[in-house]
């Protein structure tokens, strides 16, 4: 920054003594800047002003309505053209030769032979109409003429005057000259105005078709959000996708590129059509650019889905109306009937709704089920939704085991026979022991008698990539995690996958992240139906839901974390997929615990009690009449069956052998029988409560009961 000089002298008028007073003067150290030129403030003020707001609104407006005009001239001109000509008919020869289609191609060119020869007897006909014009004028006059003379004869009779004869020839004469008067009068004004009105018509034409370029259209258009999928949109998203195949053939197609699309057709909260693509073009190669099409589509990425159907050549693609996709879905049936029943082998499960809007319910009859996905994307409440319908069939049975432990499944208290929750390697131990008490069962169940009915048996393991994950070993150094064939967890799981689904022993399992490490190949290959929320890669994806899913066009990969929470790609031959396609994307219901509890509570009351364990015994020592009298629970009679596969889940080791005959020892030698009732064995619990008080009573152990 320049300082200023301060200068002391005396005046030049002064007397020179020293009584003169002294001038102070101040004086810039620089000089003062020179004034802006003229052009340089013009300057500024001309890029100020084209810049301004209201000069873009301006020559976006002004080049806008020009180009309605221009535009619209260019489109009545051809389709004035394509209406004397046989252009349209040849541009559909040519889409149809581009797509392969030899049958269409034929039947246009017939057309087109059609129209030609129509158009040449027009152009006869029009050599010989003059003449014939000028025929029928002269006849027609002629008969005018001779009408109006007899008329006015008729009058002259009527009258008496011989004027009148000519009285109506006259009248038509004078009304002539009158539309005459009258045209000569309105054809000046018609001459200046006609212009305008030409314009205007062709100003409405390109309005209509939007028929301006993109920066110049207003905001709302500009940005497309919401504009209705038609086929002009669908074919231009396609030329513009990147494909120069593509794009070629759809130019040489010219505007009948639409002749690729199926009928567009409403299918939920948007849109579905097949495209046949030309030769040359592959499917995956508008399966690889999603997003651009959705783009071009006016639409986000996550609001169009590309599967492939069966036909040779075709992607479908479903287009979401803008913004629909983030709208909730309904609440549950389960949350809204409460007289809502399950039937485990006719029945299905109500779990959300497709893309379309329509209901997605879920077949779980003998069949192994795996969900995985990142975390938070609402996979136990998907998980656990499916869990909740089957409780109210009171014949199924469950063993749990949640392995986050933070009370998500903590309503199956007292319905679950079995439920572990927590994430320390204890609860994988006890996790891992339980499902191999549910290996034990099925064992059990594959030897009996031929034609054995047995009731489902659901082994539940939530967050299962910690038991995979779980370095702990046993007394004989076998890991209980791990995918080896000593890892007992990943043994125990791939023989229920091998043979559970005949006996009605069924494993589930939802896992996060997945991995080779925490979800083994083989584990996730054993799942009949396997569903997937957002996941990260598609390299994951393909671990989820398998390649024939992805290959077809599944990709959880591609739905948006947080945002798609609840929303899976689910393939499972359980559910009602589209023909020819190889997955199905729902939206699931959302159920929150205090809805839970109460359908909980419902399936509850349809059963005698369940005595829900919470640790898998591993002692030496065991009761077996205590043991009974717990698994009996507070039902007043359980059947000796239910109460074998009780004890076994109970402790394998000790019971995992048991028969109907070492039951029936037990309680005889106690004098607690079992017995009929309604053609069933079962085991009284009074009996067995009574068999222990007289056993207290000899000095014998007892039980709080």
């Amino acid at each position: 920054m320049s300082e200023n000089v301060v200068h002391l002298h005396k005046p030049t008028d002064s007397p020179a003594d020293d009584t003169a007073p002294t001038v102070l003067t101040v004086v810039p150290d620089t000089p003062p800047a020179p004034p802006v030129p003229l052009w340089v403030r013009s300057g500024r003020a001309v890029k100020t002003a084209a810049t301004h707001e209201t000069t873009q609104a301006t020559v976006r407006t002004v080049a806008r309505h020009a180009s309605y005009t221009f535009n619209g001239g260019r489109i009545v001109a051809r389709r004035t053209w394509d209406g004397r000509t046989g252009s349209r008919y040849e541009r559909m020869i040519r889409a149809a030769e581009a797509a392969g289609n030899l049958e269409a191609a034929e039947e246009w060119e017939e057309r087109l032979q059609r129209f030609r020869a129509a158009r040449h007897h027009r152009r006869m006909d029009l050599l010989h109409s003059p003449v014939e014009a000028a025929k029928g004028v002269a006849i027609g006059a002629g008969m005018s003429v001779g009408v109006l003379i007899a008329l006015g004869v008729v009058m002259a009779l009527n009258t008496g005057h011989v004027a009148d004869v000519v009285t109506p020839l006259t009248a038509t004469i004078d009304f002539i000259a009158l539309l005459i008067r009258i045209v000569q009068v309105v054809w000046g004004p018609a001459l200046t105005i006609g212009p305008f009105l030409a314009l205007l018509a062709l100003w409405s034409v390109g309005r209509k078709q939007q028929a301006a370029p993109n920066w110049a259209l207003p905001a709302n258009v500009r940005n497309g959000e919401g504009e209705p999928i038609t086929p002009s949109i669908v074919v231009k998203a396609l030329r513009d996708l990147g494909v120069p195949a593509l794009a070629r053939a759809i130019k040489e197609m010219g505007d009948a590129g639409a002749s690729m699309l199926g009928p567009i057709t409403i299918a939920g909260c948007g849109v579905e059509v097949d495209v046949t693509l030309p030769s040359g073009v592959s499917t995956n190669e508008v399966q690889n650019k999603r997003r651009k099409l959705a783009e071009n589509l006016t639409r986000h990425e996550h609001e169009v889905f590309i599967t492939i159907p069966q036909a040779a050549r075709t992607v479908r693609l479903w287009i979401a109306d803008s913004g629909a996709l983030d709208e909730p879905i309904g609440p549950s049936p389960l949350v809204t009937d409460d007289t809502m029943t399950a039937d485990y082998a006719k029945g299905k499960a109500p779990w959300g709704q497709d893309l379309r809007g329509d209901a997605a319910s879920l077949s779980l009859y003998q069949r192994h089920l795996l969900i995985t996905g990142l975390s938070n994307q609402g996979k136990t409440v998907a998980l656990r939704s499916l869990a909740l319908w089957l409780s109210l069939d009171k014949s199924v049975q469950f063993l749990m085991g949640d392995l986050k432990g933070v009370g998500d499944w903590a309503m199956f208290d007292g319905l679950a026979t079995t439920l572990i929750q927590g994430p320390t390697d204890e609860h994988v131990i006890q996790v891992t022991e339980m499902v191999e008490g549910a290996v034990d069962e099925m064992n059990r169940r594959i030897q009996a008698p031929p034609g054995t009915v047995f009731p489902p048996l659901i082994v539940l393991v939530d967050e299962a990539q910690v038991a995979f994950m779980c370095p702990a070993k046993d007394a004989d150094k076998r890991p209980y995690g791990g995918s080896k064939a000593n890892s007992r967890y990943f043994m125990a799981v791939r023989k229920i996958h091998n043979q559970g689904r005949a006996v009605n022993v069924l494993m589930w399992q939802g896992t996060q992240d997945p991995t080779n490490e925490n979800l083994p190949k083989l584990v996730r290959e054993g799942a009949h139906t396997r569903a997937s929320l957002a996941l990260g890669t598609e390299s994951q994806a393909r671990m989820a839901l398998g390649d024939k899913a992805v290959d077809g066009g599944a990709a959880p990969n591609l739905l948006r974390p947080g945002l798609d929470r609840g929303t899976l790609v689910v393939a499972s031959d359980g559910i009602t997929i589209p023909a020819g396609q190889s997955s199905i994307t729902v939206r699931t219901h959302y159920i929150d615990d205090d809805a839970a509890k109460a359908i909980t509570d419902r399936a509850k009351a349809l059963r005698d009690g369940v005595t829900t364990l919470h640790a898998i015994d591993r002692g030496e020592h065991h009761d077996p009449l205590i043991d009974i009298f717990d698994v009996v629970g507070t039902a007043s009679r359980v059947r000796t069956k239910d109460v074998l596969a009780r004890l076994a889940t109970l402790n394998a080791d000790a019971y995992g052998g048991w028969s109907f005959i070492d039951l029936k020892r037990v309680l005889d030698d106690a004098g607690a029988e079992p017995y009929k009732s309604d053609g069933v064995m079962v085991v009284s619990r009074d009996r067995v409560a009574r068999a222990l008080a007289n056993r207290d009573g000899d000095g014998s152990a007892s039980v709080n009961g």
